[in-house]
């Protein structure tokens, strides 16, 4: 197990948290393949039924039947039980593959944009994200620039104070991007090195906000070229295809480099995390499975499939 998901109690939560997606997945599946079940295309139907309905994907689903038909060819799968170990390793290849947790380089500043949608725990996201760079030795700077709801920026200062960073701020009401503005001069004088922007997150559909982000990054890019380095995607994995929709939108809009999955216990919709990797090829940064500061984590590709497979070795 990967050192980062060995933390006191993490993977074990994100076990726990990805019970509901394995009763979806897994026992549908431990279901279809019980007994001498002899492998053919009304399997391979049922499995296609299941394989949907638990939020992985066409994509995904397409690929690994097309790999399990072509194994039954070769004659490398007899077994109906042995779907279950193609379905595992096919997922772990698929997540591992995309694996590339945040890198800040040792040089310069380094700008994270955070966008989403209100309610998937963005602000809250960027706190603990905060921690988790402090806690590498990062000097870390918040800047409030979602100044549409008073709230945002009051959720911020209480982060910035928990976590021991400072925050760039303005009045409600403030131009975003005048914010943005003021947060790269403090960096450029001293005051942190890694930015990480919190911005408004009105519904993904609005023209406006879209707009409002590409401004930001604009500002981001004149002041500081090359910058800004990472724009991450706070994605609630309860909303399962909604969470797809919201990526493809702000993929398109204003570029996404990166996932943040929260909300990851409790849900059903995990295979959700598949479908995203799969289809849009934009790298799971964290997951969150919790409201406690160590309950984000870099995501691991590897260890998740672990947590949701359990340790059951086929």
């Amino acid at each position: 197990m990967l050192d980062v998901f060995k933390k006191k109690g993490f993977f074990d939560k994100l076990k726990d948290g990805l019970a509901k997606t394995r009763d979806i997945l897994l026992t549908d599946v431990d279901d279809l393949i019980l007994g001498e079940k002899k492998i053919d295309q009304d399997l391979f139907d049922e499995l296609e039924e299941v394989l949907i309905r638990s939020d992985v994907g066409p994509a995904f689903t397409c690929e690994l039947i097309e790999k399990m038909k072509e194994q039954v060819k070769r004659k490398e799968l007899s077994r109906a039980d042995l779907l279950k170990k193609i379905l595992r390793d096919t997922m772990k290849e698929i997540l591992t593959k995309k694996e590339t947790p945040l890198q800040i380089p040792a040089e310069g500043i380094y700008v994270i944009m955070v966008v989403g949608v209100n309610g998937t725990g963005k602000t809250t996201t960027i706190g603990k994200i905060a921690h988790e760079l402090k806690s590498r030795g990062e000097k870390v700077l918040l800047v409030a620039a979602d100044t549409f709801r008073a709230a945002a920026i009051e959720q911020l200062e209480v982060w910035s104070q928990r976590v021991g960073v400072p925050l760039i701020k303005q009045k409600p009401n403030a131009d975003p991007a005048a914010v943005v503005f003021d947060s790269i001069q403090a960096a450029n004088a001293g005051r942190g090195r890694v930015l990480i922007i919190d911005t408004a997150g009105r519904l993904h559909t609005k023209v406006n906000l879209m707009e409002e982000l590409k401004k930001m990054k604009r500002i981001v890019e004149r002041e500081l070229p090359g910058a800004p380095q990472e724009i991450l995607l706070v994605v609630d994995a309860t909303t399962g295809q909604n969470g797809l929709i919201q990526a493809k939108m702000f993929k398109e809009e204003i570029g996404v480099t990166g996932i943040v999955l929260t909300k990851l216990d409790g849900t059903a919709k995990g295979g959700i995390i598949i479908r995203i990797v799969k289809e849009l090829e934009i790298p799971i940064r964290y997951v969150g499975v919790g409201e406690g500061l160590e309950d984000l984590q870099p995501f691991h590709g590897e260890a998740f499939v672990d947590a949701l497979f359990g340790s059951e070795k086929q």
